[in-house]
């Protein structure tokens, strides 16, 4: 079943890996598409954070363009901008520059969010137990570096509530967890990182 149009505004609390909030508000992109635009601000391993993101995916969630930056100028000697932009031909921009390694990566994955997680879900449009990998452009939240982020999501039975719940896995953190989605396809429950509040 095809999820609904996301809601106006979503929030969600951080919590366990870091202690935070992240709000969200989406809009109809320029043509086609949706427009993500978030702040999530933090608190990991003693050190406080802000990210803000624009991100703009087309209609069939794939992204196209994304700005993410620390709203509050960065740390000396870090970055407080990074820019990431698909090309016609398929390569991807960090910056304006093309970084190969991140080429064939389809969406971006942003440690600072849950939203980006809905991404994949959407796009992907999986049946109950299919697989897919979804390699994602992978920026991190302390000082925006980009990398590459090989993912999975396998499609569960969904809970007991009707939601659509996800196996997802990033081996390179030995990472694996059991998402659940509402109805917009953004993420209700991430475990060790993040719960919908609004």
């Amino acid at each position: 079943m095809p999820f609904a149009e996301p809601p106006a505004s979503a929030a969600w609390q951080h919590r366990d890996a870091r202690a935070g909030f992240e709000v969200l508000r989406t809009s109809r992109g320029q043509g086609i598409g949706w427009t993500l635009h978030g702040t999530t601000t933090a608190v990991e391993n003693g050190t406080a954070w802000a990210v803000e993101y624009v991100i703009e995916v087309d209609d069939d969630w794939r992204t196209r363009r994304a700005r993410v930056r620390h709203p509050l100028d960065g740390r000396p000697g870090e970055p407080a901008e990074v820019t990431l932009e698909k090309a016609a031909d398929g390569r991807w921009l960090v910056n304006g520059r093309h970084v190969p390694a991140v080429d064939g990566c389809v969406d971006v994955d942003l440690e600072s969010s849950a939203v980006t997680n809905a991404l994949p879900v959407h796009r992907l449009r999986l049946d109950v137990d299919e697989a897919a990998d979804a390699p994602a452009v992978y920026v991190r939240a302390a000082d925006l570096t980009v990398d590459r982020l090989e993912q999975t999501y396998t499609r569960l039975p969904d809970n007991a509530a009707g939601r659509q719940c996800y196996a997802y896995a990033a081996p390179a953190f030995d990472f694996t967890a059991r998402l659940v989605y509402d109805e917009s396809g953004f993420v209700l429950d991430y475990p060790g990182l993040a719960v919908r509040r609004a």
